[in-house]
């Protein structure tokens, strides 16, 4: 087996959110999450994926912080896995991944699923990327800046 190349150390933030998130398993388990699965079982069925896979991909998304596994309120062995602040804070992530998807990977008229606002039972709006006056901002609008020292120089690059 080819290890995993890891970005721990990766200058790069959007290395290291892949480092964290893993791959498309652990993507679909975090979305899975969001739409209300706590339990292995419960992933297990919606996924298909096989047991040992979906066990590591918990584990590395324990370790990541992005769940957190607790007892289930039922007791015995079970465990229920529940996003933390820093899982919750994927929820636009997948958003913008599922809105792209609607977007880009059906075919007019292709039956695929929506996310609504549970209050008004409407699509929600596209996930826009905004500047800070509002002003929507594509790739050409934006420059990567290095951060060379924690709250010190930066330069571009």
């Amino acid at each position: 087996m080819v290890a995993r190349t890891r970005f721990d150390a990766d200058p790069c933030p959007v290395a290291r959110s892949v480092n964290a998130i893993g791959d498309w398993w652990s993507l679909l388990i975090v979305r899975d999450a969001f739409d209300g699965s706590r339990r292995f079982g419960e992933f297990h069925r919606s996924l298909g994926i096989a047991k040992n896979i979906l066990a590591a991909r918990l584990r590395a998304l324990e370790d990541a912080g992005v769940l957190r596994g607790v007892p289930a309120p039922d007791g015995g062995n079970r465990r229920e896995y529940l996003l933390t602040d820093k899982g919750r804070a994927l929820f636009p992530v997948i958003v913008a991944l599922r809105q792209w998807g609607e977007e880009q990977c059906f075919a007019p008229g292709e039956q695929h699923s929506r996310l609504l606002d549970r209050r008004t039972g409407r699509p929600l709006p596209p996930v826009r990327v905004q500047a800070a006056d509002g002003r929507p901002v594509g790739p050409e609008d934006t420059v990567v800046e290095k951060v060379r020292e924690a709250g010190g120089t930066r330069s571009e690059g």
